[in-house]
């Protein structure tokens, strides 16, 4: 890990996350339709701000539900302190309290792509570490601005405790 870290790719810190609820637009995915991503951001976008018991600022991508033949489902939303108001097209899923490292994407959003592969094939296979079986996710927080080259988001990898 000393390598990676030395050639500038580690996680920025690690932390114990809490439970919570995102909520937003969600659609499943495969390797092959990563590409469409943005256009559900496109379609959620207009409801940031509005949404039923909607809690801060930040957005989160969340990938979850992942099937045999390595799809899963990305729901592009915010945390909510409840669902009891949400109706279609909202969909939500609750996190469990989880155990992350956590990178940052610098850069524009285009290249994320590209951060998401050296976290997988970089990092993971070298760091001692395991990804355990739970949801991870993008958070966009006030460093994010997706027309900028200069932008930050926080990737959450959730990982296995030893």
């Amino acid at each position: 890990m000393s390598t990676l870290k030395d050639a500038g790719f580690a996680p920025a810190r690690y932390e114990n996350g809490r439970a919570f609820t995102i909520a937003g637009f969600g659609e499943r995915y495969t390797q092959q339709t990563l590409q469409n991503i943005p256009a559900l951001w496109q379609r959620f976008a207009s409801h940031i701000g509005k949404v039923p018991g909607q809690v801060g600022h930040d957005t989160y991508g969340l990938c979850c539900n992942p099937d045999s033949q390595g799809g899963f489902e990305y729901i592009a939303g915010v945390e909510v302190t409840s669902t009891g108001a949400l109706t279609q097209p909202f969909c939500w899923h609750t996190l469990a309290p989880q155990h992350y490292a956590v990178f940052e994407h610098r850069g524009a959003i285009s290249g994320i792509g590209r951060t998401f592969e050296r976290i997988w094939k970089e990092w993971l296979p070298g760091s001692g570490e395991e990804a355990a079986d739970a949801p991870g996710f993008e958070r966009y927080g006030k460093d994010f601005d997706p027309d900028s080259n200069n932008s930050v988001v926080e990737i959450w990898l959730p990982l296995k405790i030893r």
